[in-house]
């Protein structure tokens, strides 16, 4: 889930499979498959949001969406799409997925079954969102229906610091209606900088500096719902690796 700017010296790291200092990780959907999220998310989550107007268009992001398989295997959960077949048009639904890395986004586009339904483009969200502007205009939406940030939280705090975290948090509240979560918890934080000291480099420039530290969804939490004009609506439990999906909305003046 790659969100933070890749240079050369980070080749050799992204080429080792278990090692991906940006999150950008070539073979994440082995070892955490879609599966592991959709199981905890019911096919009827848009209509229980009120997206089934099939005159409606809807659109979802997918921050951080690697090399596309959870976004496609959610676009299909969502408006029950069958794997084999045509694209449905049961609902105007639009998946738009994003990430830095641009051989991941080479190969999302490359094996994307449902190219008039789903589109994968190479972003830094830390520095550029005007595509996603692009994208809302394009389809004369004000903002997008459903955000997923999963997994992503802690690469851009890592390599940002901490108001690189609540910066991303703000961005995406303010261009979503809904936004889901999965913030990877203080654990996954120290094993990132175990795999990088292995590879013989040093820790992320703010791993030591870091004030926003122990429940990281509950600090997410605290920022969206103080700081960004949202509210938590439901938690969809947790995953198998213990981390907790939550659903906020824009809060209703």
């Amino acid at each position: 889930m790659a969100t933070c700017p890749i240079n050369s010296d980070s080749v050799e790291e992204i080429n080792d499979p278990g090692a991906a200092p940006y999150g950008n990780f070539i073979n994440y959907y082995t070892f955490n498959p879609p599966e592991n999220r959709l199981s905890l998310i019911p096919a009827t989550l848009l209509q229980d949001l009120g997206y089934s107007d099939g005159h409606q268009t809807t659109l979802i992001l997918d921050v951080g969406c690697n090399s596309g398989d959870l976004s496609v295997a959610f676009y299909r959960h969502l408006v029950q799409e069958p794997v084999c077949g045509g694209e449905s048009d049961r609902f105007k639904v639009h998946l738009l997925g994003f990430d830095l890395d641009e051989a991941l986004i080479q190969r999302a586009q490359q094996t994307n079954p449902l190219p008039s339904s789903i589109s994968f483009i190479p972003l830094d969200i830390t520095t550029d969102a005007d595509q996603l502007q692009d994208y809302l205009n394009q389809h004369g939406c004000s903002c997008f229906h459903l955000c997923l940030c999963l997994a992503v939280t802690m690469w851009v705090h890592l390599n940002h610091g901490d108001s690189g975290l609540l910066g991303l948090l703000s961005r995406l509240a303010s261009i979503s209606q809904y936004l889901l979560l999965e913030a990877q918890p203080w654990k996954c934080y120290r094993s990132a900088a175990r795999r990088l000291r292995k590879l013989g480099r040093s820790d992320f420039d703010h791993f030591k500096t870091l004030k926003i530290r122990g429940d990281i969804a509950e600090h997410a939490r605290k920022h969206l719902e103080r700081d960004c004009g949202m509210e938590l609506m439901q938690s969809f439990g947790s995953t198998a690796w213990d981390r907790k999906l939550l659903l906020f909305r824009r809060r209703r003046d």
